[in-house]
């Protein structure tokens, strides 16, 4: 279909799997980047939650992907998929010491150049979130261009568990306090209490733990277009 159509599209790869029962081989591989349309990509070795695993383990587990793909097309890809989109701040640190570009996770929103290339979002277009509806709305959403989020970390251990989140956007976005957002603190997805520390940086008040292996935070903002600007993020409880 996406050849039919030519849609450009990635393909991550995790090395270990290539060529085993029910996965492609190198050579079909070859053959959707010589369409034109396939960029190839590093999805590790093994796929495994390399959050959970010590930096040298995660090291050699990326090192043992970047030899296969030399190997194998000559030329190691410049772009990382975290497996399960889950990231931390020293996954993240060891992606940028192999020297990848860019880096994708799990968490929703739209790229744009305020964006931290090793930390990009993306839409989820799955069983679950896979209507047709949803997908015109995504490709009618905007970017939420921000400065930064605290904490940097995505990696909660206990005594980080509910996060105290700040936001801090640019001083050009209008009707910053119109933004909403909700979680899923306690495992029930809720409208989270928004402080508004000055007029271009926020406060998300979590008021109880994330429960399950993933805390998650989604907030929106209106445009006088009608589109929606959209931003994700992502927390992996490391207690889970």
């Amino acid at each position: 279909v996406l050849k039919k159509r030519k849609i450009p599209f990635i393909l991550f790869v995790s090395t270990r799997e290539v060529g085993n029962y029910g996965y492609m081989t190198w050579k079909q591989i070859k053959e959707i980047e010589s369409s034109g349309l396939a960029t190839i990509g590093n999805h590790s070795h093994t796929h495994e939650y390399l959050i959970d695993w010590e930096e040298k383990k995660i090291r050699d587990d990326l090192e043992k992907s970047i030899k296969i793909f030399e190997k194998e097309l000559d030329y190691s890809p410049k772009l990382f998929s975290y497996p399960f989109g889950e990231y931390s701040t020293a996954l993240k640190k060891i992606v940028n010491d192999l020297n990848f570009e860019f880096a994708f996770g799990q968490h929703s929103g739209v790229i744009d150049s305020s964006k931290d290339f090793l930390e990009l979002p993306r839409f989820p277009i799955n069983e679950k979130y896979g209507t047709l509806k949803r997908f015109k709305f995504i490709l009618q959403t905007l970017p939420f261009p921000y400065k930064n989020i605290t904490p940097e970390n995505r990696y909660l251990k206990e005594n980080d568990n509910p996060p105290e989140i700040k936001i801090k956007f640019f001083e050009n976005l209008l009707n910053i306090k119109n933004v909403n957002c909700y979680s899923n603190e306690g495992n029930k997805w809720r409208k989270s209490h928004i402080e508004h520390i000055t007029n271009h940086e926020i406060k998300i008040l979590i008021k109880e733990k994330f429960i399950t292996e993933r805390g998650r935070i989604n907030c929106s903002l209106q445009e006088h277009s009608g589109k929606w600007r959209w931003l994700g993020i992502q927390y992996v409880i490391a207690e889970y």
